[in-house]
């Protein structure tokens, strides 16, 4: 959420509509929706994402949208990836700065710089300096394409010492070359600027550094990489003025070690599932020490998910949940270790089943645009609650269909979990006969489906959070869905409703009808008879969106241009269409993609590019960013990975003017010159990096050692003492029912992680040279 300042011009801010981007560096990779007319905008908008190349900040940038004018900038909020850590996890309103052409930088510089004494033609002995650019990195896009840079070279210090000298793109390897009095060389600096050349427009200012002359003494060549930095002297002002931004940011950074270092805390988390008691094991103990952290589960469930431990493991943990529920109508309904694990598994194994069952569905929702509310106090002028109520429930009963009649789509990793859970339920409670029903019920129709429809954005159902209007049909559908399938497990009846509104709106609903559905459902998603697919499922869309598409010539005259089109990827084929909606211009199957592969920038002179070779001429596709550009290589390298004319290499580059421009090979059937990007190959819709997993587990582990140490006391306490210490309230936080058994699982914990430390500090005394590409210099500024 946004508090704006006033924004200069004729333009008042509460006549704006506004919206909030985020950016790496100067490369966006988010956009809200607009917001309209107001000084304090919600934005609301939820946005995970990996980042794919090196950064120096994180930008939130606020526009305004202006009637048929450009969009102008309201101020901006830069996080160095440095600081990225102190906000991690919380929210804060941070001040809106101005957003300065001056201070708007990214990339790095190679410069070789060299200091030679030389015998000047009077007989005095002088310095001969030499600055060589060598190449820049990372330089922004320009209006979408690459820029067409070139550096100014200046020595600065004393007035009298200011000699600028240039060196365009096109001739890098030029030197610049000063000549500089052995008492000055304490005073001078190298300023190198960089610039885009626009040719008819203001050329733009790219980012500066600037380098003491003094440390070339040492070297006779000094060769390194340098941080462009803003201009120091850009213009200020009050950032007060401009208002603020409220952000919750989590940002987390793992240094991934070789796989062989993991593997000791790997078995220990997948020998879980066969310690007794399950509270012993390590896995059990990781969740009880990261109570609060919700995201601490994820990583453990992806590592069982990926070794099909996960199945035994949360049997493990539900049967301990149900030994300390009381009642059989509260079964399931707390935030447990249980119920965070099942949450986390839905969302990932069950990402394909929501598309097929709700996307749909959604999608017209949010596009027709009914007026569905029934609540008399909400009803705004002219709004017709009979009509809104026949749109609910048409709605309502599209959904409810929907779901129930999707068994067929549901994966058999959730129908094991719910197998599961209704057989323990039923030994649990045997003399309830709804608890069966409810034990499935509360996790798929409360936990999955309902959330989903309240929520679509988070489950990549839709890319942005919907409008207000769309989010209280949605609030409204998913209330009914969560009580619809609550009835064919519970014997709730219409008098418990609250509302009066929503007690006259299920009157509308035939009771047995759905109950009979609802259980039919909960029968064919949770039952032992073992589902076999017909193999004629629905195309799944995986991703779609706007990219830029190069010409594939087929005609023999003709300019290789680049066009706008929409991209689709579902299981079954990969089309491009003019715009969304329209019909495909060309249609590749999946089975005959051979290789998915990032492509060099010089190729075309353009970041973010990727090419899809098949059978036929090789795609070559611009992604909008580089966040975008990582997802599409993602999906379409987990959809092609098991196909059998994969290719072992390709070529980074392209065919022009009778050679690959990467390995100057002149046949255009050439093999490629670099090994192909290898895809594992995993049980699951999604690739999971073990390695990266068990890291994430040991960070945690880490940050939570106090925790293991308390609960190392306990154990020890609690094994001397047959309990714990009345005046140890720490004790009470954790589950120990088998002292010695959760001692002897601690210590091993603390062994491995000891190791994995070792290992850490090991490669950390082993860091990039200081000047390298991998850790560039921050340059000064002026």
């Amino acid at each position: 959420s946004a508090n704006l300042g006033p924004v200069s011009g004729p333009n008042r801010q509460r006549d704006l509509c506004t919206f909030c981007t985020i950016s790496l560096d100067q490369e966006e990779v988010f956009r809200t929706k607009v917001f309209d007319k107001s000084v304090s905008p919600f934005y609301g908008e939820d946005f995970y994402f990996e980042i794919p190349r090196p950064f120096q900040c994180l930008s939130f940038y606020v526009y305004a949208k202006i009637v048929f004018q450009r969009e102008l900038s309201v101020g901006k909020v830069s996080i160095r990836k440095d600081d990225l850590c102190k906000y991690s996890g919380k929210e804060h309103w941070f001040s809106l700065h101005p957003v300065d052409p001056n201070s708007e930088v990214q990339g790095k510089v190679h410069l070789e710089m060299r200091l030679n004494e030389v015998i000047t033609e009077n007989g005095s002995v002088g310095q001969h300096l030499v600055v060589r650019i060598i190449e820049c990195q990372g330089l922004p896009l320009i209006s979408g394409q690459n820029c067409d840079p070139y550096a100014t070279v200046s020595l600065v210090g004393p007035p009298r010492h200011v000699h600028p000298q240039v060196t365009r793109s096109s001739s890098y390897s030029k030197k610049s070359n000063f000549q500089v009095e052995e008492e000055d060389i304490e005073k001078l600096e190298i300023k190198v600027d960089l610039w885009n050349n626009e040719n008819l427009a203001q050329d733009v200012f790219l980012g500066e550094t600037r380098v003491p002359v003094k440390i070339l003494r040492n070297d006779h060549i000094h060769k390194a990489w340098y941080l462009l930095q803003p201009k120091g002297n850009g213009s200020k002002s009050k950032s007060d003025d401009l208002g603020s931004l409220r952000l919750k940011l989590t940002y987390i950074e793992d240094t991934v070690l070789p796989s062989a270092c993991y593997t000791p805390l790997c078995n220990l988390l997948l020998k879980s599932p066969d310690v007794k008691p399950i509270s012993a094991s390590a896995a059990h103990i990781l969740g009880d020490i990261c109570r609060e952290r919700y995201e601490a589960v994820l990583p453990m469930v992806r590592l069982l998910l990926h070794h099909n431990r996960f199945v035994p493991f949360v049997s493990a943990v539900a049967a301990l949940e149900l030994d300390n529920t009381q009642e059989a109508n509260t079964i399931f309904r707390g935030n447990s270790l249980a119920t965070r694990c099942i949450d986390d598994m839905m969302k990932i194994v069950g990402k394909n089943y929501l598309a097929v069952t709700l996307k749909p569905v959604i999608d017209e929702i949010c596009e027709s645009n009914k007026t569905c509310e029934i609540d008399p106090i909400k009803l705004k002028e002219g709004d017709n609650v009979e009509v809104n109520k026949e749109n609910l429930q048409g709605y309502v009963q599209k959904v409810f269909s929907s779901i129930t009649q999707s068994s067929s789509s549901c994966p058999p990793l959730m129908c094991d979990v719910f197998r599961s859970l209704r057989h323990l339920a039923c030994k649990r409670f045997p003399a309830d006969p709804h608890v069966q029903y409810s034990a499935v019920s509360s996790f798929v129709f409360l936990r999955f489906f309902a959330v989903a429809v309240l929520s679509p954005h988070s489950f990549q159902l839709r890319s942005h959070h919907p409008d207000p209007e769309i989010s209280r049909t949605l609030t409204l559908i998913s209330k009914t869905i969560q009580t619809l399938g609550s009835w064919g497990s519970l014997s709730k009846k219409l008098s418990s409703f609250k509302e009066t509104y929503m007690y006259d709106f299920f009157k509308s609903f035939q009771e047995e009808k759905c109950i009979e559905k609802v259980k039919k459902f909960l029968d064919e998603i949770s039952s032992n008879v073992s589902k076999e697919s017909s193999g004629l499922e629905d195309a799944v869309v995986l991703k779609e969106g706007e990219v830029q598409k190069r010409g594939q010539g087929r005609k023999r005259l003709g300019k290789k241009n680049f066009k706008k089109r929409w991209l689709r990827v579902t299981n079954r084929e990969l089309s491009y269409h003019k715009h969304k909606g329209k019909e495909a211009l060309c249609i590749i199957n999946v089975k005959n993609i051979q290789a998915v592969e990032k492509l060099d920038e010089s190729a075309f002179n353009r970041k973010n590019m990727f090419q899809v070779v098949h059978s036929e001429k090789p795609l070559y596709v611009q992604a909008g960013n580089c966040v975008e550009a990582s997802e599409w290589l993602e999906v379409l390298g987990q959809v092609s990975r098991c196909n059998e004319g994969r290719l072992a290499t390709f070529h980074p580059s392209n065919y022009t003017s009778g050679a690959w421009q990467c390995c100057r090979s002149q046949s255009n059937n050439a093999p490629g010159c670099k090994p192909c990007t290898s895809v594992v190959v995993a049980n699951l819709q999604l690739d999971i990096d073990c390695d990266r997993e068990t890291e994430r587990i040991f960070s945690l582990l880490s940050s939570n050692d106090t925790k293991l140490q308390n609960m190392e006391d306990a154990c020890a306490s609690m094994a001397v003492y047959q309990g714990p210490q009345r005046e140890q309230e720490d004790y009470s936080k954790f589950t120990i029912q088998e002292p010695k058994e959760t001692f002897q699982t601690l210590k091993q914990l603390r062994n491995v992680m000891e190791e994995l430390q070792r290992q850490h500090n090991i490669r950390s005394d082993n860091t990039a040279q200081y000047g390298s590409l991998d850790n560039p210099i921050v340059g000064k500024t002026s």
